[in-house]
C-alpha cells in the first residue's frame, strides 16, 4: 500500500474541489465483509496542466467504478490507489462499488461480538488514513467536503453518526448532512447501543455504550452529562464561534486504540471509560479531562483542521492544554494540573530526550507513515506545556482573543502553523514569531539549575538554563517557590512570598532578595513551564526530610518530578527515590501523587534500573509502604487512597500467601471487596508466583465471561512460568495472527516478567525477527502494540541492546514500528547505565 506524501497532497489540493461525498454501507452482508458504495462530486481547476490524479481505497473486492457514468477498470487498482487519468476542467462525479474488510485492529470498521451476550457492534476509526478502508476517498485533510451517509444495519441495532441518524425503517439509516469536515472526520457506529439521551442548549446530547455495560453507564450517566454540559458551556464563554454541528454523541467502544477520537458530532471513547470496577477519584477526573479534550476539538480540529499532518500539535496540543485547564474551571476536578504534571508531562520529557525526538511544530513530515509517529508525548505533553507557558507569558486575555480570531478566519476550513501564529500576533504586542520559533521548532529539555549564596543580608540566586540544542535559548515565565521551615511543625514548610521572574534566553537569569535564604527553592513552582529543574545542596537536604510538607499538591508534583528525573539522569539513585517515596507518600493526600510516584517506582525502579540482585529489596520497600498506606486507610475515610495501595500491594508482592487469601475470601480485610479488576489483577500476580494454574483462570472466566475477563485469562495465562504455556502465548502474538488488539495486548502483558527471566531467556533473540514479520502483516497498530507491550523490557543486559540494535540496522522493520524499536532501545540503554551507576 502506497502512504500519501506531502508532495503529493499539494498536488492534488491544487488540482481538485472536493464538494460532497455521498455514502452507502451495507452491514448485513456477513462477519467479515460489508459492502461500501461511495459517490464523490468533485471539480477539475482549469489552470492545471497535469490533470491525473487518484483516489484512495482498501477493498476486500473492486466491483466496479465509473467516472461521468463511464466505467473504469477496477484491474487498475494499485495496491490502495485507483488512478483517474486526463479529467477535464469541470465537475465530475466519481461512483465506487466495494466489499470492504472488517477490522479486529482497531482500524477502519472495527467489528466486536460482546462475550458477555453475545452481540455484535461495529464502530470506524478513520484517523490517519484509514478512511479507505471503508469508503472511496481523496483522503487529506485539506479537502473537505459535506457528506451524506445511508446504512443499512441488523433490524435490531441503532446507527449513530456525525450528525442527527433517522431510521427509515427495515434496518435503514440516513444521518443529517454534516457542513463541510474532512474525510478522516468521519463516524459510524452500529450496533444494539444502549443510549441514554437529553438535550442542552437546544442540541441532543447522547450517551451510548454496549449492552453488557448498560449498568455502568447508568451509574455514572448524570456525572457525565453534567461534565458535558459544563465543558459545553464554558467552551461557549471562551468561543465566540458557538458549537458548529447539530447533536453531539458520546459512544463507547469497544477495543478502540486510542484514548477518544474526536469525530464531529458523535466522539467515540474506549470503553474502559464505563467503569465496571471501583475506580478513584484520579480515574474520574481523568475521564472528565478526556470529555473536555475532545469537545475542544469540535472547534481547534474539526471547525478549524490542519492543513498537513506537520501541524498535528495545533490539534492535539490545544486540545490537551484545553481538556485541563476546562476540567479545572468547570467542574468538580479543580487540581487536574496536578495530574498533568505527575503523569502526563513526563511523557513529554521521556519522549523529548530520545532519538526519535522531533519539535512541537516538524518540518519533516513528508508523508503520512511519517504523521502518525508523531502522536506521542511531544505532540501532546510537551506542545500543551508550551501553550501553557505561552498563557502565562502572554496572557489569558490575549490568548483567548487571538484563538478566536483563529477561528473566525478559518472555520470550515484548514489551516497552517504560520495562519495560527498571525492570529496570535494580531491580539498583542509581545513577539509571538520568536517565542514560536525558540518553543515549536526546537528539539530538547531545558533544565533549570539554582546556585544560592548569601552577603550583607541579602541572598542571591544564579539560575542557569543552557539551551539543550545549538538553537537558541527558550524565554521562560516562572514562579520560584520559597519556603521556611515552620516552627510549630516538625516536618512542616511555610511559603514565603513567590518571586515571578523572566528567564534570559542566554542561559543565565540573576536575582537577589533581602534577608536569609529560603531553606528551600522551587523553580517552577506552580508548573507553568516545561523544564526540568534541579536543587541546590540546601534544598534537597529540606527535602530529604519535608517533602511531604509542601503545601501545594502541584509544587509537590513538581519536586517529584524533579526526582524522578535525576533518577533517569544517573543523578539520583534508585534506591534514594525509593527511601523517598517510603518516606513521605505515606504522609501524601493527593491521590494522583500517590498513583504516579508509585507507578514509576514499580514499572521503572523494580523492574528496570534496579540490578536483579537488588530487585528483592525494592518489592520489599514498595509492600512496606503499601501496607503502610493500607493501614492509614482502615477508618473507611480514603477509599481512594486505599484502592492504590491495595493496587500495588498485589503487584509487589514477592510471596503469593496474602495476596491469595484475598482472593479466597473475596475481600481485603477492612475492604474493599475484591471486584472484578482486582481479582483478575491478583490472578495475575498468582501465576507470575506460579501460584495458581489453568483450572482457576478457567473458573475465574466462568465467572467474569465479559471482553475484560478475556482479557484477564490471556494476561494470566502468558504469565504462567511454564515452558508449554510461553509457547502458547508467544505462537498467539506472533505466529496465528487471530488476536484482536485488546487481546494482543493483554497476552503482551502477561508474557514478559522479571521474576521469569531464565525462561524467557530464549525468547528475546526470537523477538526481533518475529516483531518484524508481525508488522509487515497486521499493520500500524499491531506493530505499535508489538513495540510497546510485547517488547523484553525486563531484559536489561547489554544482548538485549545489541540484537535490537542489529534489527534497526538490517532487518528493515516497517515505520510504525522502528519507531518504538528506536525508543524501547535508547530506554534500555538508559536503564544499562543507571544499573552500571547504582
Amino acid at each position: 500500500m502506497s502512504v500519501l506524501t506531502r508532495d503529493e497532497a499539494q498536488n492534488r489540493a491544487q488540482l481538485l474541489d472536493v464538494h460532497h461525498y455521498a455514502i452507502e454501507l451495507d452491514l448485513t452482508t456477513g462477519d467479515d465483509t460489508f459492502d461500501s458504495r461511495t459517490l464523490i462530486r468533485f471539480t477539475v481547476r482549469a489552470d492545471q496542466d497535469d490533470t491525473d490524479t487518484f483516489v484512495e481505497v482498501k477493498p476486500a473486492e473492486l466491483r466496479s467504478v465509473t467516472l461521468d457514468g463511464h466505467p473504469l477498470d477496477p484491474a487498475t487498482l494499485d495496491g490502495n490507489r485507483l488512478p483517474l487519468k486526463d479529467l477535464t476542467p469541470g465537475g465530475h462525479e466519481l461512483r465506487v462499488d466495494a466489499a470492504m474488510h472488517y477490522s479486529r485492529t482497531g482500524e477502519g470498521m472495527h467489528r466486536f461480538t460482546d462475550p458477555a451476550d453475545g452481540e455484535t457492534y461495529t464502530y470506524t476509526q478513520l484517523f490517519l488514513d484509514d478512511v479507505q478502508r471503508v469508503f472511496a476517498a481523496f483522503d487529506q485533510p485539506d479537502l473537505k467536503a459535506a457528506f451524506d451517509l445511508t446504512v443499512t444495519a441488523p433490524r435490531t441495532w441503532t446507527v449513530l453518526a456525525n450528525g442527527t441518524t433517522e431510521h427509515l425503517g427495515d434496518g435503514r439509516w440516513k444521518a443529517a448532512t454534516t457542513p463541510l469536515i474532512s474525510t478522516y472526520l468521519v463516524a459510524v457506529a452500529a450496533g444494539p447501543w444502549h443510549s441514554v439521551r437529553t438535550e442542552h442548549r437546544g442540541l441532543p446530547f447522547g450517551l451510548h455504550c454496549r449492552r453488557s455495560l448498560a449498568p455502568h453507564l447508568d451509574a455514572d450517566a448524570d456525572e457525565l452529562l453534567d461534565i458535558t454540559r459544563a465543558c459545553f458551556d464554558r467552551y461557549h464563554e471562551k468561543f465566540t464561534q458557538p458549537y458548529p454541528f447539530d447533536s453531539y454523541d458520546q459512544a463507547f467502544v469497544p477495543e478502540f486504540n486510542a484514548g477518544a477520537m474526536e469525530n464531529p458530532g458523535l466522539v467515540t471513547f474506549r470503553d474502559e471509560f464505563v467503569f465496571r470496577s471501583a475506580v478513584t477519584d484520579t480515574q474520574r477526573q481523568t475521564r472528565a479531562m478526556v470529555i473536555a479534550h475532545e469537545m475542544a476539538h469540535m472547534w481547534f480540529g474539526d471547525l478549524v483542521t490542519l492543513t498537513w499532518w506537520d501541524d498535528i500539535w495545533l490539534n492535539e496540543s490545544f486540545a490537551e492544554y484545553m481538556g485541563y485547564q476546562t476540567t479545572a474551571e468547570a467542574t468538580r476536578f479543580t487540581d487536574t494540573w496536578t495530574d498533568f504534571g505527575v503523569t502526563r508531562k513526563p511523557w513529554g520529557y521521556d519522549a523529548d530526550q530520545r532519538p526519535s525526538t522531533h519539535p512541537v511544530a516538524p518540518e519533516d513530515v513528508h508523508d503520512t507513515a511519517s504523521a502518525l509517529l508523531n502522536f506521542d508525548g511531544i505532540s501532546y505533553a510537551k506542545g500543551a506545556s508550551a501553550l501553557r507557558q505561552l498563557v502565562a507569558w502572554l496572557g489569558e486575555e490575549d490568548f483567548l482573543t487571538g484563538i478566536n480570531t483563529h477561528i473566525d478566519r478559518h472555520k470550515f476550513a484548514n489551516a497552517t502553523l504560520t495562519d495560527f501564529i498571525d492570529s496570535l500576533a494580531s491580539a498583542t504586542d509581545r513577539d509571538v514569531h520568536v517565542w514560536a520559533d525558540a518553543w515549536l521548532t526546537t528539539t530538547g529539555v531545558d533544565t533549570l539549575t539554582p546556585d544560592i549564596h548569601t552577603d550583607n543580608g541579602h541572598w542571591h540566586l544564579t539560575l542557569h538554563n543552557p539551551p539543550p540544542t545549538d538553537a537558541p535559548g527558550r524565554p521562560h515565565r516562572i514562579t520560584l517557590g520559597l519556603y521556611d521551615h515552620d516552627p510549630h511543625t516538625p516536618h512542616g514548610l511555610t511559603p514565603r512570598t513567590p518571586l515571578e521572574a523572566d528567564l534570559s534566553t542566554t542561559g543565565t537569569t540573576t536575582l537577589s532578595a533581602p534577608g536569609p535564604r529560603p531553606a528551600l527553592l522551587v523553580p517552577n513552582d506552580g508548573d507553568l513551564t516545561y523544564a526540568k529543574i534541579r536543587f541546590d545542596d540546601a534544598s534537597a537536604h529540606t527535602l530529604h526530610t519535608r517533602l511531604s510538607g509542601l503545601p501545594d499538591p502541584l509544587t509537590r508534583a513538581v519536586v517529584w518530578n524533579a526526582l524522578r528525573d535525576a533518577v533517569r539522569d544517573g543523578d539520583l539513585p534508585p534506591t534514594t527515590y525509593l527511601d523517598t517515596a517510603r518516606t513521605h507518600l505515606p504522609h501524601e493526600t493527593d491521590l494522583a501523587l500517590v498513583g504516579g510516584v508509585l507507578a514509576f517506582a514499580t514499572t521503572h525502579i523494580t523492574d528496570r534500573y534496579v540490578t536483579p540482585d537488588e530487585r528483592p529489596a525494592a518489592l520489599a520497600t514498595l509492600t512496606d509502604l503499601c501496607r503502610d498506606l493500607i493501614r492509614r486507610t482502615e477508618d473507611g475515610d480514603h477509599p481512594g487512597l486505599r484502592l492504590i495501595a491495595v493496587r500495588h500491594r498485589i503487584d509487589t508482592a514477592a510471596h503469593p500467601h496474602t495476596i491469595a487469601a484475598w482472593l479466597t475470601e473475596g475481600t481485603v480485610p477492612g475492604g474493599p471487596e475484591l471486584d472484578p479488576e482486582l481479582r483478575w489483577r491478583i490472578l495475575t500476580r498468582l501465576a507470575v508466583l506460579d501460584a495458581t494454574d489453568e483450572d482457576a483462570i478457567a473458573a475465574e472466566l466462568a465467572d467474569d465471561p465479559s471482553a475484560t475477563g478475556q482479557e484477564g485469562a490471556a494476561r494470566c495465562r502468558a504469565a504462567l512460568p511454564h515452558e508449554d504455556a510461553k509457547a502458547r502465548a508467544w505462537d498467539a502474538l506472533f505466529h496465528t495472527d487471530d488476536l484482536s488488539n485488546y487481546l494482543f495486548t493483554a497476552t503482551a502483558q502477561g508474557f514478559w516478567q522479571p521474576e521469569q527471566a531464565d525462561l524467557l531467556r530464549p525468547y528475546v533473540a526470537r523477538y526481533y525477527k518475529d516483531a518484524v514479520a508481525l508488522a509487515a502483516r497486521r499493520g500500524p497498530a499491531i506493530a505499535e502494540a508489538a513495540g510497546h507491550w510485547a517488547f523484553p523490557v525486563h531484559a536489561v543486559d547489554p544482548e538485549t541492546l545489541r540484537l535490537g540494535q542489529k534489527c534497526l540496522r538490517k532487518a528493515d522493520p516497517t515505520p510504525a514500528l522502528r519507531r518504538k524499536l528506536v525508543d524501547q532501545l535508547d530506554d534500555l540503554a538508559r536503564a544499562l547505565r543507571i544499573q552500571q551507576q547504582a
